[in-house]
């Protein structure tokens, strides 16, 4: 059996002055979609992240494009994440000579792109198969709630 070799293209933009955290949710939403769809769901994110995002994916086009001959539009997303960079860290004075620490964090954002190809698209899930009757099993009994002691209460009579 051959193993047939997948070209990958990618792109980093590094020390993005992002939180990781807010990158990855946009990252989240372009990751397994062709090209054209992700740069349309980037283009309709309401979300800063979606911008420098959207120069990453087409940096891997053009990289794709300029050194591996490559048809932009004919591309997958196949990973696309953001790790950590270093974290600035800042002072701001406060009041009665303190200070509050202030951290600017940083990110590194990758995206990788693949040739699209029929065979790499996801099976259609298969057909149901009925399931077979399970033979009837009796219901357990209910149990009776437990009656309620009352509480004695001492008649005002009796001293």
């Amino acid at each position: 059996m051959e193993t047939v070799e997948r070209q990958e293209v990618q792109a980093v933009a590094k020390w993005v002055r992002m939180s990781p955290r807010k990158a990855r949710l946009v990252v989240d939403h372009i990751r397994g979609r062709s090209v054209p769809e992700a740069r349309t769901v980037l283009a309709f994110t309401p979300r800063a992240a979606a911008r420098e995002i959207e120069k990453v994916l087409s940096s891997a086009v053009a990289n794709a494009e300029a050194n591996h001959n490559l048809v932009g539009d004919e591309l997958v997303v196949s990973a696309a994440f953001v790790d950590e960079g270093p974290v600035m860290k800042r002072w701001r004075a406060r009041a009665r000579g303190r200070a509050a620490r202030i951290h600017k964090p940083t990110c590194h954002i990758t995206v990788r792109l693949t040739p699209h190809d029929g065979a790499s698209e996801p099976a259609p899930p298969p057909p149901e198969e009925p399931k077979a009757e399970e033979p009837e099993t009796k219901p357990a009994p209910k149990r009776k709630p437990a009656a309620r002691k009352k509480k004695e209460t001492e008649s005002e009579g009796e001293a």
